[in-house]
């Protein structure tokens, strides 16, 4: 140190210091941190991606007045929703405390306010519910996830190619065509599709040269005795039931997906997209205007009845009884609290028929579980638990309306556009189902950090 310099002491300092602070808040005015629509003192001030910054409510009078997501000043459009400026708000009411508390009085009073920063922040919440993570960079590779829901996309359109190029044609060739013309193979082909226990028969029939004509001929002593010695009379019983289905009908009645979407298009389509956006609407319709042919055998299907003694699975597959009362309790809790699990056991049933389509079905199932899941948990979390039922309603109105709209187009849509929407739902909504289920985990990672 040098000598003859001589340093302050700690009295001088804080003298210094005093009469330093009185200037430095002198030089700063509420006009500095005025809002421009306004021209008052700032209060909540929100900052837009422009730099601009506003009150809230003007900004929510603003918004609600013009409609328009963009800076009342400079135009500029807004990304994502506004957000407080925590920082420049809790300086604003350090410096000026009174002016700041009289405002938000007077703002508390006015009702239009109210309700303008009401919309403005329920728009808000729909805004990230609908995008939740829009404008933000994701720190755990979302783009290397997005690359695999490309390749996985490329592969299915590639695979739907090929399936649709490659499709057998002789599923819709017996629903289409009368029994009278079938061959020997169309009769091997049909009896094949019975169930896995027909094969022990195949052999047999293909020997005997069974075409459609001597098919029709056939009864139970017939299938009872030689040449075609079916000993099982729950497997005579099976063949017999559908053959009189055959006479019945006179072609071959659809016995899986892909003949009933050529025997049912328009309903095929129906119900696929149904059953994806609305379950449990779906299946109360099958329940009242398809209670025989599609209601009964799904709810043996995912509800099977338990019994006793050990009964063939042909026979109760056959004989389609009213459920009984076990059976509507387990499909009356599935149907109130996991709908798409009565689609994703139905499924499973058809795993030996449609290998890869069952498991689209499953995994689109479980999906649309976890969603539906995510959409209660974000009603619990606002406390909007009690909108619930204005939600149905008005959620069963525009299903009502949709439904009605299809009816009406339908008879002017192309085969081709049906057949593009058909499998779009079938084998690209799970993949898309996959990418939301995963915003939504990560919105909810976000919401708990």
């Amino acid at each position: 140190m040098e000598e003859g310099v001589e340093l302050p002491c700690e009295t001088e300092k804080l003298d210094m210091t005093a009469s330093i602070a009185p200037t430095f808040s002198r030089q700063i005015s509420m006009s500095e941190f005025s809002c421009h629509c306004c021209y008052d003192i700032l209060v909540n001030p929100t900052t837009l991606n422009c730099g601009h910054s506003f009150c809230r409510h003007c900004l929510a009078l603003w918004w609600a007045s013009s409609k328009k997501n963009e800076c009342p000043e400079c135009r500029e459009k807004w990304e994502g929703f506004p957000k407080v400026n925590i920082l420049l708000r809790d300086a604003i009411e350090k410096l000026f405390p009174d002016a700041s508390e009289q405002r938000k009085d007077d703002i508390r009073q006015n009702s239009d306010v109210s309700r303008s920063l009401a919309a403005f922040q329920k728009y808000g919440n729909g805004q990230a519910s609908s995008a939740p993570n829009a404008g933000r960079v994701n720190p755990r590779g979302g783009g290397f996830f997005s690359g695999v829901l490309t390749a996985l996309t490329c592969v299915a359109v590639v695979l739907l190619g090929y399936h649709w190029s490659s499709r057998e044609l002789e599923d819709d060739l017996l629903v289409h065509k009368p029994v009278v013309r079938w061959g020997a193979e169309e009769v091997i082909h049909w009896l094949g599709q019975l169930g896995p226990w027909a094969a022990l028969y195949k052999e047999r029939f293909l020997l005997e040269r069974v075409n459609g004509r001597l098919l029709l001929t056939l009864t139970d002593e017939d299938f009872a005795k030689a040449p075609y010695h079916i000993e099982n009379s729950s497997h005579r019983k099976a063949i017999l039931v559908e053959l009189d289905r055959v006479k019945m009908l006179g072609v071959k009645p659809p016995q899986n997906l892909w003949e009933y979407k050529a025997v049912h298009p328009g309903k095929s389509l129906f119900l696929l997209y149904a059953l994806k956006s609305s379950p449990r609407l779906t299946l109360l319709y099958l329940y009242l205007f398809d209670y025989t042919d599609l209601f009964l055998p799904f709810i043996h299907t995912i509800c099977p009845k338990q019994e006793e003694e050990l009964e063939d699975i042909l026979a109760k597959l056959l004989d389609l009884k009213e459920p009984a009362w076990k059976q509507w309790r387990e499909f009356l809790v599935k149907y109130s609290c996991l709908p798409y699990q009565l689609i994703a056991e139905f499924a499973w049933d058809w795993l030996e028929v449609h290998y890869w389509t069952s498991r689209f079905i499953i995994v689109n199932a479980m999906l649309l579980s976890v969603l539906e899941l995510f959409s209660f948990w974000r009603l619990w979390s606002r406390r909007e638990l009690k909108t619930i039922p204005h939600r149905m309603w008005s959620h069963f109105w525009k299903v009502s309306t949709q439904g009605l709209l299809v009816a009406i187009l339908w008879p002017l849509m192309p085969q081709f556009v049906c057949n593009c929407l058909f499998y779009w739902a079938l084998y690209f909504n799970p993949i898309i189902n996959i990418d939301l289920v995963v915003k939504e985990i990560r919105r909810l990672e976000t919401q708990v950090l």
